[in-house]
């Protein structure tokens, strides 16, 4: 982290959501820049005691920790659990007080995203989407890229708060706009891991060496980020390069077509990446990280077919 980030605290209050693989890091960044902190206790957390020692503050509540809260980040999966927190749960908005910042850092569904930002205005709060690329050693690092949607006024007063936990930021427009840049994004970032996870695993059932697949890619038009992150398990059984669920990118591929169908554009490639991550998923591999794709789709006729 920027130590010049460690000499700016912001006087107001910053409230986390969702202290997962990626909002660990977000949450980490925050409290060791020494700008007031609280996370919400949660069994979905991962261990914390690095962020109590930074001086971050423990809530049992969700409403304590709104009410207490100027900016409240909700880093949760998706459009779901913003449904269930923001639409559902009136102690949320009850808690929420005038001018009230909430960011929404998952990825979901445009329109799910628009609609909780018009309950928190009607509550007189304000709104803004912040959805997140990059992995989840990115973000203990800082380096998230932020692809964002709010006003400019909301957003150039949040920008200090992002730039704590995010290398890049990406404006894309009004609230909702962040979230709908997300999902074209991850549709080609994830489609790009499956793609080669199926060849690979056609590669190594014609006895083509991971060691040459991989640096044929390489030094051709097959290298990029998806072959940077799938690589290191092909070559060493590792998936610390990208600590992504086949559920979770089913769950994205998902939103991107549901995207794709009410905008009205072609979607034929991504009811393929759909069908491929759907067969992972109902075929026991929806909790293996994404690269281990490329192993699964080595199985055959012990497996069901998907569509």
């Amino acid at each position: 982290m920027n130590d010049s980030r460690r000499t700016q605290p912001m006087s107001r209050k910053i409230g986390i959501i969702g202290v997962g693989m990626m909002g660990h890091g977000i949450a980490r960044n925050i409290a060791l820049a020494g700008w007031p902190l609280a996370y919400l206790d949660h069994p979905g957390n991962q261990p914390a005691e690095d962020l109590d020692a930074a001086g971050a503050t423990r809530i049992d509540a969700l409403p304590d920790l709104v009410a207490q809260s100027d900016v409240v980040v909700l880093v949760v999966t998706g459009s779901r659990e913003i449904e269930r927190i923001v639409l559902a749960d009136e102690a949320f908005i009850r808690a929420l007080r005038p001018g009230t910042i909430v960011v929404d850092c998952s990825t979901g569904i445009p329109a799910v995203t628009r609609r909780a930002a018009a309950r928190v205005e009607a509550a007189g709060g304000r709104f803004c989407d912040a959805a997140m690329t990059r992995t989840p050693k990115e973000a203990e690092a800082g380096r998230l890229n932020l692809l964002i949607g709010g006003d400019e006024k909301t957003v150039a007063e949040l920008t200090p708060l992002f730039e704590l936990f995010s290398e890049n930021r990406f404006h894309a427009g009004p609230v909702g706009a962040g979230q709908t840049l997300k999902l074209i994004h991850n549709f080609v970032s994830l489609g790009s891991v499956a793609l080669i996870g199926e060849a690979a695993a056609c590669a190594a059932e014609n006895g083509i060496a991971a060691e040459i697949l991989v640096d044929c890619l390489r030094r051709g038009g097959g290298h990029g980020a998806a072959l940077d992150r799938v690589a290191p398990f092909l070559l060493e059984g590792e998936t610390a390069q990208m600590r992504f669920t086949n559920a979770n990118a089913f769950k994205d591929v998902g939103y991107y077509d549901e995207l794709a169908g009410a905008t009205g554009t072609r979607r034929d490639i991504a009811k393929g990446v759909l069908a491929a991550l759907g067969w992972l998923n109902d075929n026991g591999f929806g909790a293996a990280m994404a690269p281990e794709a490329a192993e699964a789709f080595r199985q055959k006729n012990d497996r069901r077919e998907g569509p």
